[in-house]
């Protein structure tokens, strides 16, 4: 059988998404020290040669605490204003601390449409082949302060795998609060078993995906399988995982059993 684990050490274009529950306290407020220690880690994976792309949710958190709100907005504007003002200050948090290593960072909003659209999908993908090219660490978000149903991809997890199709990337590393794919709800049930590897995303695996997810963020199980299904029918091996220590991104690349890594075509 192969070992479809130990292929990993070789990937070299990797997509790291980062959620806003990875990012944050439990009362949504920005966890500095979390985001120091993951810029640290994507410079040694520089510092080993890999290219790195950051997807990184949390500028509606930021902006709600930046507002002092106490909870999420519900209405669009509330929530593009909160976009827009927490982007600015997630952005100058992460030149801080790439700075400390002599990493440039570049910011790329993005919508459906950039995708869907034939020009500005190759005017995207130019950008991030020159900006990797070049040594400079992609980040990237949804441009939630100006996207409308018509062009809102809606989060994060679908959006990091379109990202890494844009990049022609190896690897999508997803981390979360959830430590991979369960065969049953593991808040719910004390039996659930992660599955470590999934060759073949079946009817039976999407059954499994439950809908667990954090109150500031948007995603969940359901969404990190659709960019399993994105990346893996475009030849990207995709690894969902437990973002509680940063290292374990280093875990991953060595091969180690950590996660759920669904199998590329």
């Amino acid at each position: 059988m192969m070992d479809y684990r130990a292929s990993l050490k070789e990937k070299e274009i990797i997509v790291i998404k980062i959620g806003t529950s990875s990012l944050t306290f439990p009362n949504g407020r920005l966890n500095l020290s979390r985001i120091e220690h993951f810029a640290s880690v994507i410079n040694k994976l520089r510092e080993q040669g890999k290219l790195v792309v950051l997807v990184s949710s949390g500028a509606i958190a930021v902006g709600i605490g930046k507002l002092g709100l106490r909870e999420r907005p519900k209405d669009l504007s509330g929530k593009q204003a909160a976009a827009a003002i927490g982007q600015a200050v997630l952005m100058k948090i992460y030149r801080k601390f790439f700075d400390k290593y002599g990493l440039s960072v570049a910011q790329i909003l993005l919508t459906y449409d950039v995708i869907a659209q034939k020009d500005k999908n190759i005017n995207a993908k130019n950008t991030f082949s020159k900006l990797l090219e070049i040594g400079a660490i992609p980040i990237v978000n949804e441009n939630d302060s100006v996207a409308t149903d018509e062009i809102e991809i809606g989060d994060n997890d679908t959006l990091s795998a379109m990202v890494s199709v844009l990049c022609d990337a190896d690897l999508l590393i997803l981390l979360s609060d959830i430590d991979g794919l369960f065969d049953a709800n593991p808040k719910t049930n004390p039996d659930a078993k992660r599955m470590s590897i999934v060759e073949k995303i079946t009817p039976q695996i999407e059954a499994a995906a439950g809908s667990a997810g954090s109150n500031f963020g948007t995603g969940g199980m359901i969404t990190k399988i659709t960019a399993a299904k994105m990346c893996t029918n475009a030849g990207i091996d995709i690894v969902i995982a437990n973002s509680k220590e940063p290292e374990v991104i280093f875990d991953i690349l060595a091969g180690k059993d950590i996660g759920t890594l669904f199998v590329a075509k």
